[in-house]
């Protein structure tokens, strides 16, 4: 595999506030040029890539309601070198009923220009080709009606199944959101949300095969070339989900967190042969207990040993958390795409800052039980990682 690629990119931004609003207005250019030799785009021979974006956007934002009440309104227009202008409109609202109570309403449209891959890939895997789509596929047969065509004792060329897949265009999404934000007893932090998106031209892949006949034999298949080419969805595709994080602070230095998130994934339509990769666990959830800034004392051995101190604990931190992911379908090219089992991990650190130098020592554990798994189907199993760092902030006291 030859990667010599390369991409561009600016983006500028301006904040200026003239009474009564709040006003921002930016942009951004993106020049992508990949160069793989052909070895993973269509860039053989003389063939050379280029692509570009650009896109701009401008955002209000007023205080109302002696500032309990924010409104905020954006719109961002967004051009692709092979794509038509999209605009993305925006809006948001934040109402403080008092300090430790805030609500969140927020309506967001959004856009998913075809990545690179999505319009100039060819990658030959063996079982199939994976390919780009930016001029469009035609004469292409299911797969189930090639299965079906060599389930029969006499095939008939009739009886297979052609469909035609139209250029990729831009994934285009409308999003409404809730989240709601409390603190409770003065010590108790709540933070729940739930969304729901949907999405029209959702970005995905199709399956076909490219069929060749023996010419002395019309019905008998000589050679099948099978493709996954880039392509979007026919219907409209739903999302939603929905989280809770807490976090109970106590003895001034610890702190107990729990996070819990639920994310799903509907096609509007069974019969549509897209597939999704949405690659997104349906459940999971985390549980953690931590420590920062701790000066105490250990007293237990002087409480035992009348003739000891009690041993200073100062500047240390930690903290301990347990994942759990639940189990789901990964989808990726056709030997890339299985069943990602449930795993779980705990993970572990300790520090300790030492004000005469201004450093803070650090070791931990990512998976520190080494429970070997994957979270990427086709991928690697992933271990336990020990690290150890050392971080020298020079203003730290000031």
């Amino acid at each position: 595999m030859i990667d010599r690629s390369a991409l561009y990119h600016i983006h500028g931004e301006y904040k200026f506030t003239p009474k009564p609003v709040d006003i921002t207005i930016g942009a951004n250019s993106r020049l992508y040029k990949p160069n793989s030799a052909g070895t993973v785009f269509s860039d053989t021979g003389s063939v050379k890539i280029t692509n570009y974006e650009f896109g701009a956007y401008a955002g209000l934002e007023k205080k109302i309601m002696d500032e309990r009440l924010k409104l905020n309104l954006t719109t961002r227009v967004d051009k692709n070198q092979n794509f038509d202008f999209v605009v993305s409109p925006a809006a948001s609202l934040v109402y403080n009923f008092n300090k430790n109570n805030i609500l969140r309403l927020s309506f967001s449209s959004a856009i998913r220009n075809p990545t690179l891959a999505d319009q100039y890939l060819y990658y030959n895997v063996g079982r199939a080709i994976l390919i780009g789509n930016v001029n469009g596929f035609d004469s292409l047969v299911t797969v189930e009606s090639i299965g079906d065509y060599y389930s029969v004792a006499l095939p008939q060329r009739s009886s297979l199944v052609y469909f035609d897949i139209p250029p990729v265009r831009p994934e285009k999404v409308k999003s409404f959101e809730v989240g709601y934000r409390t603190t409770l007893f003065n010590n108790l932090f709540f933070d729940g949300s739930y969304y729901y998106s949907y999405y029209k031209d959702f970005l995905g892949y199709k399956l076909g095969g490219d069929v060749s006949f023996d010419p002395g034999n019309p019905n008998n298949i000589s050679a099948i070339t099978f493709y996954r080419v880039a392509a979007n969805s026919n219907e409209v595709v739903i999302t939603q989900g929905a989280s809770v994080g807490l976090t109970y602070y106590f003895q001034k230095f610890f702190a107990f967190t729990g996070n819990y998130s639920w994310n799903e994934l509907k096609k509007k339509s069974a019969e549509d042969p897209i597939i999704p990769a949405f690659n997104t666990p349906k459940n999971k959830f985390n549980i953690g207990f931590s420590g920062r800034e701790i000066n105490t004392y250990f007293g237990l051995f002087s409480r035992i040993f009348k003739n000891t101190s009690p041993i200073p604990i100062n500047n240390i931190g930690f903290s301990i958390n347990y994942k759990w992911v639940e189990g789901f379908m990964y989808e990726g090219s056709p030997q890339f795409t299985g069943k990602v089992p449930t795993y779980d991990q705990l993970d572990a650190q300790i520090s300790k800052f030492v004000p005469k130098i201004h450093t803070t020592f650090k070791l931990g554990a990512s998976n520190m039980l080494n429970n070997k798994m994957f979270q990427v189907y086709g991928g690697p199993r992933i271990g336990r990682m020990v690290y150890f760092s050392v971080l020298l902030e020079l203003d730290r006291n000031k």
